[in-house]
């Protein structure tokens, strides 16, 4: 229910909106909001140009059997359509591919999802249901991480499986519905190790726009290595003009004398 004297107070309530507001003027009075008893939120329209369609909303009540009104509390809130800044995120949240430049870290979470120690019973799927002696033996045959204390997890493996398949190196990309052949045909192509190696592979040919990245092997493009290769264009017969002629001169070019006179027999050089 309204109180009506705290409804009242529109000229204590304006006097604190304006104290904050300064030196910017306080706009005109939007109206009153019961917010329990002998409590009472005044809201006033704010003329800053910087908080486009926020509003200025001071609380103002009394005490029980007082006439006596007092400020609450004053604070400037976002209205409909008001301006606002985009949700905070924290960093590791912000970021997107393509963000970490030179000299840049990331650091990760000791409890990243996606990585476990470098060997033990979390890498090899199903040893939850083997012995203790079978569950390390297939661990360390599983992979050893080659002295990383880390290496990926089952969750790290689906999440790269899932970005890469459906990427611009996967089988929905324009280029590989226009390929003579997949990825899984061509020479090129260079398969990965472990359990990614049944759909991924590296690309190394040089005139490849995936060239050194990884593709899937249902991929393709039109450097494959088996595409069609078109036969020579046959080259053309000369034309003779049998009509025409140019006059060539078949004498000998004068030269200057050197030492040995032209009229002189010749010497005798021992030659059969």
């Amino acid at each position: 229910m309204l109180d009506q004297q705290c409804a009242d107070a529109v000229d204590l309530a304006r006097a604190a909106a304006e104290e904050l507001a300064a030196p910017d003027p306080v706009g005109e009075h939007l109206g009153v909001v019961a917010e329990g008893d002998r409590i009472v939120t005044h809201r006033f329209a704010c003329t800053s140009r910087a908080y486009v369609g926020w509003y200025w909303a001071v609380t103002v009540a009394r005490a029980s059997r007082s006439r006596v009104v007092t400020v609450d509390e004053a604070v400037l809130l976002p209205g409909e359509g008001a301006v606002r800044a985009p949700e905070w995120l924290p960093w590791s949240e912000r970021l997107r591919p393509g963000d970490l430049g030179v000299g840049d870290l990331l650091p990760t979470a000791a409890d990243d999802p996606r990585l476990v120690p470098g060997w033990g019973e979390a890498l090899a799927p199903g040893l939850e249901e083997a012995g203790e002696d079978d569950a390390l033996d297939r661990a360390l045959g599983w992979q050893l991480g080659l002295g990383r204390a880390r290496v990926l997890s089952q969750v790290g493996r689906d999440d790269a499986a899932d970005r890469w398949y459906a990427g611009d190196r996967g089988p929905d990309a324009p280029i590989a519905k226009a390929a003579p052949g997949q990825c899984s045909t061509c020479g090129f192509l260079v398969p990965l190790t472990g359990v990614l190696r049944r759909a991924f592979g590296v690309c190394a040919n040089e005139y490849s726009p995936a060239d050194g990245g990884v593709v899937a092997v249902d991929h393709g493009c039109g450097a494959h290595s088996e595409a069609e290769v078109l036969p020579p264009a046959p080259a053309a017969a000369p034309v003779v003009d049998e009509l025409g002629y140019d006059e060539v001169d078949a004498r000998p070019a004068p030269h200057e004398p050197g030492s040995v006179d032209d009229a002189s027999p010749g010497e005798d050089l021992g030659h059969s």
